[in-house]
């Protein structure tokens, strides 16, 4: 008995009977407002502890030595051929990789940059071509036809085959080409004769003084063997005009037997044979002209994480381009760095950090497009500033790393070949987001501290308004006190 009263003395919460404590209504009161105030502390103090809280650094990037960086791209270029079109990258450690196809794709487009077809394949326009010993031979007659905007309709609507050479006078490729050019048009002519067979002629245009004609054509590179079948008239369901670009060796034997392949098959069956290539020849070197003089470029690149350069320009090894008449004008569709983020990824990381995101794609939509105001030999620049950003977990894991990006594009003047320039550096800073962890025992003590603070002031309140009341009454019963 003595011992349970010892432990009783060291009770601190001791308790007056209830017969000596009175309920008041002021009380109840503030009970009640005490009661809805740590209610709502407590889920103030609940969401704190459920948000996501992260801090954000700027440090020394910790990219490895020789990593890779993803450069995906997406431009629509509405003057410049998918015939032509080539993707050049170079960096300052002296990489220099010309005309990449393995990662890229490209598709004719209109004017009104919408695909007219399945993807551009351009056969073998970019490789070496054999011109024979012909080249260089002055060229006493001239068997080809010239022809111009007046007559040009009505050769491709007389003659089943029409093969016709777009050229320069003053390109190299144009000179190297006319000697075996006009010794297989007096070939084919003895052989077939236009009077009296009509089934093929060979023809020239010279683009210098029928640009009109060579632009309606889509006629970027020079020289430029296209064949017109007859019906070629005939237009495909986007109102474009059927016809092929030969890509073959430009020897005065290989000529003839391109142009003998096309003809032999019309003995067959004239009106359908004329619009068909059944020749095993063909398939090497005869493809689909592009029907519109458009292109757009898609795929992606792997770059050293160093200063570099992605480039887009007219490149051929056997044609000749008129700096002056090449517009690199363009519209950026997607230009991204990094591996590709799903934009509900985006969506999940703006709880972390708002701004995230904001730059990835900067280029996205925009058009840079040149309507000659700005005179010829333009090259369009961009000058990229990309920065990495990682995001932490909590216990360290990564969570996604990102590339965001600034840019800034000029126009600049070049006496040489017009190109489309995407000059891009990577900073040496990085940008890391480290989620915040958040303690138990520290949410527990705040939750103890809101209850017990409340209880503490809504007494000392309480006590107060009590005495106060009190005091009021026994002034009005006039007592001394």
């Amino acid at each position: 008995m003595v011992s349970t009263n010892k432990i009783k003395s060291v009770d601190f919460y001791r308790k007056i009977p209830r017969d000596l404590t009175e309920a008041t209504l002021s009380g109840a009161g503030l009970s009640i407002v005490a009661a809805l105030s740590m209610l709502f502390l407590f889920g103030m103090e609940l969401n704190n502890y459920l948000a996501v809280s992260t801090s954000t650094s700027v440090i020394v990037d910790r990219s490895a030595d020789g990593d890779f960086l993803r450069i995906d791209f997406n431009i629509s270029f509405p003057s410049l051929s998918c015939e032509f079109a080539a993707v050049d990258v170079s960096d300052v450690l002296g990489t220099n990789r010309l005309n990449v196809t393995k990662t890229i794709r490209k598709f004719s487009i209109d004017s009104n940059m919408k695909p007219t077809g399945s993807e551009f394949h351009a056969g073998n326009v970019l490789t070496l071509i054999n011109h024979g010993d012909e080249s260089g031979e002055e060229v006493v007659f001239e068997d080809s036809v010239s022809l111009t905007s007046r007559n040009f309709d009505t050769f491709t609507h007389q003659f089943p085959i029409l093969v016709v050479n777009f050229f320069a006078p003053w390109c190299y490729w144009c000179n190297l080409l006319k000697p075996s050019w006009e010794k297989a048009a007096k070939q084919i002519k003895e052989r077939y004769d236009p009077e009296m067979d009509g089934r093929v002629i060979l023809a020239k245009v010279d683009c210098t003084q029928e640009g009109d004609l060579c632009r309606r054509n889509h006629i970027q590179g020079y020289p430029s063997i296209r064949i017109f079948r007859k019906g070629s008239d005939l237009r495909d369901d986007n109102a474009h005009h059927e016809h092929e670009s030969y890509y073959g060796d430009r020897d005065t034997e290989s000529l003839v037997k391109m142009v003998v392949g096309l003809v032999e098959p019309i003995h067959v069956e004239p009106h359908k044979l004329a619009l068909e290539d059944k020749s095993d020849n063909s398939s090497k070197t005869l493809k689909k002209a592009p029907s519109t003089g458009g292109c757009r470029i898609e795929g992606y690149m792997r770059v050293k994480k160093v200063p570099g350069n992605l480039m887009v320009s007219a490149r051929s090894e056997s044609h000749s381009f008129d700096a002056s008449q090449m517009n690199m004008s363009h519209v950026v569709n997607h230009l991204s760095f990094g591996r590709r983020i799903l934009p509900q990824k985006f969506a999940d990381l703006k709880r972390l950090s708002p701004y995230i995101g904001g730059s990835h794609d900067r280029l996205d939509g925009r058009a840079f497009i040149n309507q000659r105001d700005l005179g010829p030999n333009v090259t369009i620049e961009h000058y990229l500033q990309v920065v990495k950003t990682e995001v932490v977990k909590s216990n360290g894991q990564l969570m996604v790393e990102e590339y965001e990006y600034t840019a800034h594009s000029s126009v600049a003047h070049s006496y040489y070949l017009p190109v489309a320039k995407f000059h891009f550096e990577l900073s040496p800073m990085q940008v890391l987001i480290t989620e915040n962890s958040k303690s138990f025992s520290h949410f527990i003590t705040n939750v103890c501290a809101i209850i017990g603070g409340v209880f503490t002031v809504a007494g000392i309140l309480d006590s107060i308004l009590h005495q106060t009341m009190t005091l009021m009454k026994k002034i009005e019963l006039g007592k001394n006190f």
